[in-house]
């Protein structure tokens, strides 16, 4: 073979080494109210690894700022202009729903970074192509329901974010605590950007709950639990899962000494028994997350990000390598791919997904987790 033929095929390899390249788009909320959020998934995107299924992969990172319409524009500028060809977030549920129609038109495999259940549920047109890693509203409410009956919690307060998220929650719990015939008697709302909660909280106390169950997430959820502290509320506290991360208890300070939420099993990783599927990988991610600069920080929000990665390797290396990534066949085939893991363990819990199941952790994804002098504790 002479020289010049040699250079044409080294530079169809070339090319052909390019295209092969995965370009992974994610947004997150690094900044805006959720950015307590967002910020340790940024931590973690410094972790990711460089190939997945055997495949280079280039991220793209957006910042919605905790709004769903900022999450939109993202969205289009890395499916159209970018042409990516998977989409890790948003960190948010409002922001996660905004961009349903967009990946379902786009035909973009999505994975969601956000609790809510309708992001996933039902999988219909609009669902095909969107998945998800955290625990879904229903399955963490189920939980906190079992808790409050096991406790002897007779009746509650609900006190959520006026948006997608208190909307799931509201319906979740108010479905499963009538179950166990736990009555809800009050049912207070806020925005995350609110710096006050006094109208709500009055109203919350003096209805004297047994338990009061706040669905907020990040930061903006110690709000309306430094008001029940500072004003002698004695009764039992639960959170959600959205604020399994150390900036909720720096905020909160004492003020969430006691409470109980569900969480991923990555949140309290070393006390887990040496049984459990999530243990491992939790401590791997662990190790290296807390090798970064800054150590102490972890949280449940940035293991759903490593959760995702270990979805896409997974699924990437099952696609055929005959079918280039930046095409439609390549989004398809990785759509698929995604729809057929089984038995994948990652840091919360066991993924074994489905045409009905877009998220496929099962009761081995939650734990409940109570706050003990400032730290995680696992109860039994």
């Amino acid at each position: 073979m002479n020289y010049k033929n040699l250079m044409i095929l080294a530079a169809l390899f070339i090319c052909g080494s390019a295209l092969a390249e995965i370009k992974v788009g994610i947004i997150l909320s690094e900044t805006g109210p959720a950015a307590s959020v967002g910020a340790t998934q940024l931590r973690t995107v410094g972790i990711l690894p460089s190939r997945l299924g055997g495949q280079q992969v280039q991220y793209i990172v957006l910042d919605d700022a905790s709004d769903p319409s900022q999450a939109v524009k993202d969205a289009h500028k890395l499916i159209d202009e970018r042409q990516i060809d998977v989409l890790i977030g948003p960190s948010l549920s409002p922001s996660s729903l905004a961009l349903l129609d967009i990946v379902a038109s786009a035909e973009t495999p999505m994975i969601s970074l956000a609790g809510a259940g309708a992001i996933v549920a039902p999988v219909d047109s609009r669902r095909r192509w969107v998945f998800k890693t955290p625990q879904s509203d229903a399955q963490m409410a189920e939980l906190v329901v079992a808790n409050m009956s096991a406790a002897g919690v007779k009746s509650y307060a609900f006190v959520g974010f006026n948006d997608a998220y208190g909307d799931g929650w509201l319906e979740q719990m108010g479905k499963f605590a009538k179950l166990a015939a736990i009555r809800q008697v009050a049912s207070e709302r806020y925005s995350k950007t609110d710096a006050s909660v006094v109208g709500q909280m009055l109203k919350v106390m003096s209805a004297r709950p047994d338990a009061v169950f706040i669905a907020a997430s990040g930061t903006p959820a110690a709000l309306p639990q430094v008001f029940l502290h500072e004003h002698g509320y004695k009764g039992m506290v639960y959170q959600t899962h959205g604020v399994a991360n150390n900036d909720f208890l720096r905020i909160g300070g004492k003020a969430v000494e006691g409470t109980l939420l569900p969480a991923g099993p990555v949140l309290v990783a070393e006390q887990l028994p040496n049984s459990h599927p999530a243990r491992l990988p939790a401590l791997n991610f662990i190790q290296k997350y807390e090798a970064l600069p800054g150590a102490g920080t972890r949280s449940t929000f940035a293991a759903y990000l490593w959760d995702a990665s270990l979805i896409l390797d997974h699924a990437i290396a099952s696609v055929p390598s005959t079918v280039l990534p930046g095409t439609k066949d390549f989004r398809e085939s990785l759509r698929n791919a995604i729809e057929k893991t089984t038995d994948l363990h990652a840091t919360n819990g066991v993924y074994t997904m489905s045409p009905t199941d877009h998220l496929g952790l099962d009761a081995r994804g939650k734990v409940m987790v109570k706050i003990v002098d400032g730290k995680w504790k696992l109860q039994p």
